[in-house]
């Protein structure tokens, strides 16, 4: 073959072979035709490629779920998402009956907005669990051994682990300017 010939040739295999960005064009074609898995002739899915696509979705999906969820908003974990759904049980159930929305029917000076609580001496956490426990004024105490009798509740007592998750409702309530308390029929 002349040296005329020879570069004829190089250039008919240079145009049917293909091109380096063709070729991962290709390749990247059959990896989603793999992903999204081969059609059967009826045009189902197969069993193996259908995991497949709930594979590659799954990531994607669960993502997505996250990032638009309230569960990414603070509180930051679930059990202090569950402790804040456990005080506001606790909240609904024996509180608001006298303290809706944070305020106070029986006495207006003494609500649960924080200038109140402050100006009263019960602005924090172990205060708010104090006289939940025992009582104090008008307001019965509702722990298991609150005493003099007079002074505590004369309905359903609440156990130490409740007056605590209450008494953490009570105080991030306050902190947020009790924010309005949804009823989920419990």
């Amino acid at each position: 073959m002349g040296e005329g010939q020879r570069h004829r040739s190089k250039m008919q295999l240079a145009s049917v072979a293909p091109t380096a960005t063709s070729l991962s064009k290709q390749v990247l074609q059959r990896k989603n035709f793999k992903i999204l898995g081969e059609h059967e002739a009826n045009g189902n899915l197969h069993k193996q490629d259908k995991v497949k696509l709930l594979r590659f979705l799954a990531p994607h999906l669960v993502a997505a779920v996250v990032a638009l969820s309230p569960i990414s908003i603070p509180p930051v974990s679930l059990g202090e998402t569950l402790d804040v759904h456990k005080g506001a049980t606790l909240f609904r159930r024996s509180c608001i009956g006298c303290h809706n929305a944070g305020g106070n029917i029986i006495q207006p000076g003494a609500t649960l907005f924080s200038d109140d609580l402050k100006r009263n001496g019960v602005d924090t956490e172990e205060e708010i669990y104090r006289v939940t426990y025992y009582g104090k004024g008008r307001m019965p105490g509702f722990g298991e051994n609150c005493t003099p009798r007079g002074q505590c509740t004369f309905g359903p007592r609440l156990s130490e682990d409740e007056i605590k998750l209450l008494s953490h409702f009570v105080k991030s309530q306050a902190d947020q300017g009790w924010p309005n308390i949804q009823n989920h029929g419990d």
